[in-house]
């Protein structure tokens, strides 16, 4: 008869080498995980395509604001002092008319090296504008009281992100400025320290110090009561 074998108990210390989770290690999975939660959501805020604003145009609008200035032309050509007043829909009208983007400029072919003509160290060169042109999808203009918005779709790699900017600009020392309020890339707000960080390094960057020089005749420059206003001397 075969004899029965009862059941052998575990040892006692049998598991006593399992160790419980170090903290440390359960922090390091926590903050692991947790970083790449945080990229993959800001890369989503980034790519998502942020609504543009309800701004109006019009080829009438579009004319008032080349009528403008052409009067403002003739003052100071007479040695008149003169101050141009434009609204949000002239604005926005005359960038339509004036900027080639988009779908429009594609159709018009790049500058060739002979072409240029001398380069001004003041006005980007048409290599410049035609990249900036290829590279910007769209551009719509908000006045906000005393601020300006802009709106700007630009190509990354064939796919179309938005940049948002909201300050206000001046005039100083014959130079313009801006003081950034808010600024948004897709639907991810800037922190404004860096914000303001990457503005100031633009406008004292060397190379860009005399593009943003304001012709000698215009003595101030502002955004007052929903419109542009430049005052020329």
């Amino acid at each position: 008869m075969p004899q029965s074998v009862s059941p052998v108990d575990p040892p006692e210390f049998a598991h006593a080498h399992e160790k419980p989770t170090s903290p440390w290690k359960l922090t390091f999975r926590i903050v692991r995980w947790s970083t790449y939660a945080f990229a993959v959501v800001t890369l989503i805020l980034l790519l998502h395509k942020a609504p543009p604003p309800p701004v109006e145009t019009s080829p009438q609008a579009a004319a008032r604001a080349e009528q403008k200035f052409a009067d403002v032309e003739r003052a100071v050509a007479n040695g008149q002092p003169a101050t141009l007043r434009m609204d949000e829909t002239e604005l926005n009208s005359y960038l339509s008319s004036h900027l080639e983007l988009s779908d429009n400029a594609a159709a018009k072919p790049a500058p060739t090296g002979d072409q240029q003509g001398t380069p001004s160290g003041s006005a980007p060169t048409p290599q410049d504008v035609e990249q900036m042109r290829s590279n910007v999808r769209d551009v719509k203009v908000q006045l906000i009281e005393d601020r300006v918005k802009a709106y700007i779709v630009f190509d990354v790699h064939g796919k179309d992100m938005t940049l948002q900017l909201e300050g206000r600009l001046a005039a100083q020392n014959g130079y313009l400025t801006f003081e950034p309020v808010s600024g948004q890339v897709g639907s991810l707000p800037i922190p404004q320290s860096t914000l303001e960080s990457a503005v100031r390094r633009l406008m004292d960057s060397p190379e860009n110090r005399e593009k943003l020089k304001l012709p000698s005749e215009i003595a101030d420059l502002r955004i007052e009561n929903g419109e542009v206003v430049a005052s020329y001397k």
